[in-house]
């Protein structure tokens, strides 16, 4: 995530005709923080379907003439363990209290069709039906909602869209840490459970803004580069991505000794694929070993041995 940032960045950054690195890292930084509102945003869904299905409950008992199921409702969808843990987690309650972004209240809509589209789905029938149910088959049936009825849902996805631009693009890989984070949930931890920083470490952020610094302030020599060994490929027809990605590949190569060249031209390699045109992999990965060939030969290239 942390590399396809940095190319959406450089590739604004290069179409707005911008002159201020500071601010496209200040940009790059917001995106980081964008994303991981998306974060607890996902994971204060659980929360928020359960306090709706809660309020169907309540609004049906309170009907002149409530059925028998309607007075005496099967309470296990709303008494979840799990979900009860994590609507007092201490570090959810806290994100919200400093960032009121990280709210449903005005989709509740969206939270209607998704408290339907759960209770339709085989994941909930299942949950439903079995005899006893644990803190685990708690946890799974939400890891299994998420992936399966939530995340692929229209309304969901368009509802986040106009939330935040960078939501959508990054809801796949988020989706993935907050199923992460549900299963490193435990019941012993009860509110105090750590959630996952933005971050892995310091060296991840300073990863980032190295490599979009390098390629800002190489960006010439790096271009120069690139067009000696794009062979006979006539460089002002070749996809506009395909030339970004090059150019922060090419800085990550040089700006960060730690990283052995072929983890770089593979991550690169796989963000072409995905943004990109269908045979932008294989151009890209030829043109950055010839590249590297020369760096090299010009002993203009130095990797730091990891032990």
């Amino acid at each position: 995530m942390l590399r396809i940032r940095i190319v959406q960045m450089m590739f604004a950054y290069l179409k707005s005709d911008a002159d201020s690195a500071r601010a496209v890292e200040k940009q790059l930084l917001q995106s980081f923080q964008d994303t991981y509102d998306l974060y607890f945003q996902l994971l204060l869904l659980p929360v928020e379907i359960t306090r709706f299905a809660q309020q169907r409950i309540e609004n049906a008992k309170s009907k002149y003439l409530p059925t028998d199921a309607e007075r005496n409702p099967n309470m296990r969808f709303v008494e979840n363990t799990f979900v009860a843990q994590l609507e007092k987690n201490v570090d959810l309650n806290f994100r919200m209290k400093e960032n009121k972004r990280i709210s449903w209240n005005d989709n509740v809509e969206v939270i209607a069709e998704l408290y339907a589209l759960i209770q339709e789905s085989d994941i909930y029938k299942e949950y439903m039906a079995k005899p006893v149910v644990s803190y685990d088959d708690d946890k799974q049936m939400w890891r299994k909602l998420l992936t399966d009825v939530i995340i692929p849902n229209e309304a969901f996805c368009d509802a986040l869209e106009s939330m935040s631009i960078y939501w959508i693009g990054d809801l796949d890989s988020v989706a993935s840490f907050v199923v992460k984070t549900i299963r490193r949930f435990q019941a012993e931890n009860e509110y105090a459970q750590e959630l996952l920083p933005m971050f892995a470490d310091d060296e991840d952020r300073e990863f980032a803004m190295t490599v979009l610094r390098d390629a800002i302030k190489h960006l010439d020599q790096y271009r120069k580069l690139i067009d000696e060994h794009a062979n006979n490929w006539d460089v002002e027809r070749l996809a506009y991505m395909d030339i970004v990605i090059m150019l922060v590949a090419v800085a990550e190569i040089m700006s960060v000794p730690t990283i052995p060249v072929s983890v770089t031209l593979n991550e690169y390699m796989e963000i072409a694929k995905e943004y990109s045109t269908e045979k932008s992999a294989s151009f890209i990965n030829g043109v950055l070993d010839n590249i590297v060939k020369k760096l090299k030969s010009e002993k203009k290239l130095i990797k730091v041995a990891l032990v």
